[in-house]
């Protein structure tokens, strides 16, 4: 038997150690939270993609009453990229949270299932997508979700 160590390396800044590109797609991804539809959770997220063309795409997590049915905001931002902009890789994705109160003090990483869509993107376009996720304490900065994602499965899991 042998151990297998996987290391992450996420860098924690403040809003104002940010550049001002950064600031704004941060910006960007909290501004989206007010267009959020909570009504269950009362737990609003934005998420904002700056795009290989300059562009920023933004989205907001959608509940259902049947809560299975809802969807992400990193999703509906990734999905509305693609969508869009298919020759557009996806350089940095920037999360915010809140509730109804304010933003949360500390960044929340995306589930599960948006772990592995931001997987995709990455392997569709070729290269890692930089996400920032916001707190009003502290925000971490990610490399790539494989960071976040470790011994992830991919396509390549199903070629001989």
């Amino acid at each position: 038997m042998k151990d297998l160590t996987i290391t992450s390396i996420i860098k924690v800044y403040t809003f104002d150690e940010l550049n001002k590109a950064e600031q704004d797609l941060m910006t960007s991804a909290m501004e989206a939270t007010t267009r959020s539809y909570a009504p269950y959770s009362k737990f609003s997220v934005g998420a904002a993609a700056l795009l290989a063309n300059g562009i920023v795409v933004t989205g907001t997590n959608q509940e259902n009453a049947a809560y299975p049915s809802g969807l992400c905001a990193e999703r509906t931002t990734l999905f509305y990229a693609n969508s869009q902009y298919p020759d557009q890789p996806v350089l940095t994705l920037a999360i915010a949270a809140r509730t109804e109160k304010d933003f949360i003090d500390l960044p929340i990483p995306p589930c599960g299932a948006c772990r592995q869509v931001i997987l995709e993107t990455e392997k569709r376009y070729k290269q890692p997508i930089r996400i920032l996720l916001y707190g009003k304490k502290e925000i971490y900065e990610v490399k790539s979700i494989c960071d976040l994602l470790p011994l992830s499965f991919d396509a390549s899991a199903m070629k001989e």
